[in-house]
């Protein structure tokens, strides 16, 4: 077995713009669920219309980069607002419900032939890339070492994401360090409690929702910056993916849902490439391709382990535990 290809692999996920843009979305999610009780299956849905949002500003209207991207962000706010008004009222298993439905409902409108002229249906959106990397301001030629070895786009799109991540992780701490972050952690508890006194609490979860969105839209923006925009990215798959690097992580924690996408990220790599290489030599009764789906069976058995013997995740803290009621 070719352990250096396999370790290299694996390492690479660690500034991967994929692994950040899964930790901006479990960041929104964190908002949603960690510190507000709201169970959104939902996310999907955010990141699309941000990857969307940022894509078709650029190639049907022109817009600059970075007005894409302010774009994308209104238009998860806005969808915040619509699924919001009619579901925050719902009980927290209906709500789970609604949510998933309507991230599917988004999807399947950009793969509809009605919006083809702007989505390209079914086989998305490309080259809406020259804008975001005129803007790079390290000059051309590779940077690193080894598995942390990037051209200066790639580079460029990792160092963009960081500071993204930074940004939405510094602004969680600081909302939740406030009264409105205190108010979003009674309702999680209680909302009853919370409503007698004088709190209005379908405002607080819309607020929540609308934050939360943003920031899940921001990790969409960052997961089609490398490549292309393709709507079959936004299955539901992407949101329990989502869940897991939350749980994993911790729910109610500022930094656990980074932690939890690069330690998913980087387990998923090392078992998409080392079972493959067990089973070829002849250690796993099975075919490589077989050994290769292996890998989500045994991230669903240890989600599941993680959940009931240490449910508040690797950060998480037992005395500050999230549940639904």
């Amino acid at each position: 077995m070719d352990w250096g290809a396999i370790i290299g692999n694996t390492l690479g996920y660690l500034l991967s713009p994929v692994t950040i843009a899964y930790a901006l979305a479990a960041t929104g999610l964190a908002v949603h669920f960690g510190f507000t009780g709201l169970l959104n299956f939902g996310m999907a849905g955010f990141m699309a219309l941000g990857g969307y949002g940022y894509a078709i500003s650029i190639l049907s209207f022109g817009l600059p980069w970075w007005v894409g991207m302010i774009v994308g962000l209104l238009l998860a706010a806005l969808f915040a607002v619509i699924l919001g008004v009619p579901t925050l009222r719902l009980r927290a298993d209906y709500l789970a419900i609604v949510t998933i439905a309507a991230a599917e409902i988004i999807r399947l409108l950009f793969t509809t032939q009605l919006f083809d002229a702007y989505t390209n249906s079914a086989d998305g959106l490309g080259g809406y890339h020259d804008g975001f990397r005129s803007a790079n301001p390290f000059p051309a030629g590779d940077y690193g070492f080894g598995p942390f070895q990037f051209n200066e786009t790639g580079l460029w799109v990792r160092v963009f994401g960081l500071i993204l991540l930074a940004a939405a992780i510094l602004v969680v701490w600081a909302l939740m360090r406030s009264p409105w972050g205190r108010v979003l952690k009674g309702i999680r508890e209680d909302e009853d409690a919370v409503r007698s006194l004088g709190k209005n609490v379908f405002a607080y979860k819309m607020q929540a929702l609308v934050v939360g969105g943003v920031i899940g839209a921001m990790g969409g923006i960052v997961y089609v910056l490398p490549s292309a925009v393709v709507p079959s990215s936004y299955t539901t798959s992407l949101t329990f993916f989502l869940w897991t690097i939350l749980l994993l992580g911790g729910a109610a924690t500022i930094m656990g849902p980074s932690l939890g996408a690069l330690i998913f990220w980087m387990v998923l790599a090392l078992l998409g490439n080392l079972l493959p290489e067990l089973a070829k030599a002849g250690f796993l009764p099975m075919t490589d391709i077989q050994a290769g789906t292996l890998r989500y069976i045994l991230v669903g058995v240890a989600l599941m382990l993680l959940v009931i013997f240490r449910p508040q995740g690797i950060l998480g803290d037992k005395r500050e535990m999230t549940f639904v009621k």
